[in-house]
């Protein structure tokens, strides 16, 4: 494939954007060459300015459920447009979205909707602080809850990618009440807290991890998260930024029937568009201003554009739960698929997948946890990115990133991913 346009695209934007890219991920420094500047996409598929076609598997980080260009979703973007784009006042719209995402959320009375899944992780934290008033907080290691100080120790993705987890700029005063805990392991998270009583406010988490690949939870992890924080007044809070309804209509709550006590979204409740949201029960959501003391606010939240699109997509998966059934058994095809031919070219590797996310690990150990997952062959990872790519595969640009799939995948498309890996495979 030719990519000359990109890098000249590239080459000009490195003059005027830090790196030439505005989120470090992009930049392909973690696999190396030019990233791929994109023109449109539609479906499945990304057209890049010079002209290729690429079956997509990051569909925007996750939000494209139903694929690019969605029709109800962009109808609904114009529509609204078309009336004005941002009030800084309140519309109907903002409480019909609300009311829908209540409705499909286990355990939530009330959201508030940001601009961003950064902000509401942000949020949440302030909130959960407000709520318990205590001040530490436990995070995981390699779980990404944006770029917020507070979760820029030993952050997973792109802070793994650039090789600093612990970005200059965070204060030590900040990172002394960030408590690290290991993910799938119950008995640090318990050490974190026997060693620091009645000083945590809350425990942090991505329920399913999508920033150091796909990792799903082991059998009774997030039962034992609930557990620990029941017994010492520690708020959960679910990250499902990612995962929130993608992996279920209800998301993890729902998937695996376990209550958090305040979630975070973003990219899918907004239909791509930038927004994000943080929701829990009644008795905490009201210690948010103007009802009680926590101060959170923004200029754009709750935009019409925004709203309008989340709407759009929300009313489609509501309606529709068979599109999680049939995201699913897609993402278990292509699992077989790359599986069998993988192994067919003695590749060593292992494959996570959780509904329709998923990742490949080039390792020959369980990746569990962010230890596991650095383990694994990082320059096998890069032939095979390139190799994908060559072969028309979109894939994120990071083996710490897991892979989302959109419904407007065909089998023929994943037959066409099959077979591109087949053919990388022999080379690896």
């Amino acid at each position: 494939m030719i990519y000359k346009r990109s890098s000249q695209l590239f080459s000009e934007a490195q003059k005027v954007i830090p790196g030439g890219v505005n989120s470090p991920v992009r930049a392909f420094k973690a696999v190396g060459g030019d990233p791929i500047f994109v023109e449109k996409a539609k479906g499945a598929y990304l057209f890049d300015v010079d002209g290729n076609r690429l079956i997509d598997y990051i569909n925007s980080w996750g939000p494209m459920i139903l694929g690019h260009a969605h029709e109800p979703v962009v109808k609904a973007v114009i529509d609204k447009a078309e009336k004005g784009t941002s009030f800084g006042m309140p519309t109907a719209i903002e409480t019909d979205i609300a009311a829908m995402a209540v409705r499909m959320v286990p355990n939530i009375d009330k959201i508030r909707f940001v601009n961003s899944g950064t902000e509401a992780c942000m949020s949440a934290v302030r909130l959960a602080r407000g709520f318990t008033r205590k001040d530490k907080i436990i995070k995981f290691a390699g779980c990404y809850h944006g770029h917020s100080d507070s979760f820029l120790i030993e952050a997973g993705s792109g802070a793994v990618t650039f090789g600093v987890p612990n970005s200059p700029g965070v204060t030590e005063g900040t990172a002394k009440d960030t408590l690290l805990a290991t993910y799938n392991d119950l008995k640090s998270v318990a050490q974190l807290i026997a060693e620091n009583v009645d000083e945590i406010a809350c425990v942090i988490i991505e329920p399913v991890a999508g920033n150091m690949g796909c990792i799903p939870p082991t059998e009774g992890f997030l039962e034992g998260l609930r557990k620990l924080c029941d017994e010492n007044e520690i708020l959960l809070i679910f990250d499902e930024v990612m995962t929130g309804f993608r992996l279920a209509k209800g998301g993890v709550q729902e998937l695996y029937r376990v209550n958090a006590d305040i979630v975070t979204f973003g990219k899918v409740i907004g239909g791509g568009l930038p927004v994000g949201a943080f929701a829990a029960r009644e008795e905490i959501m009201n210690h948010l201003a103007p009802l009680g003391p926590v101060y959170q606010a923004g200029t754009l939240s709750g935009n019409p554009l925004a709203m309008a699109a989340g709407l759009a997509m929300l009313t489609e998966l509501n309606e529709n739960s068979k599109i999680f059934e049939s995201l699913a058994a897609k993402t278990e095809y292509l699992h077989k698929g790359i599986t069998k031919v993988l192994s067919e070219n003695n590749v060593i590797h292992t494959v996570n997948r959780v509904g329709s996310m998923i990742s490949v690990h080039f390792s020959e150990t369980p990746v569990t946890d962010f230890k596991t997952a650095a383990l694994a062959n990082n320059d096998t990872f890069k032939k095979f990115f390139h190799g994908m790519l060559a072969e028309g595969v979109y894939i994120a640009p990071s083996a710490f990133e897991t892979w989302f799939l959109c419904d407007a995948l065909t089998y023929d498309d994943l037959d066409q991913t099959i077979l591109a890996c087949k053919k990388v495979a022999s080379n690896l």
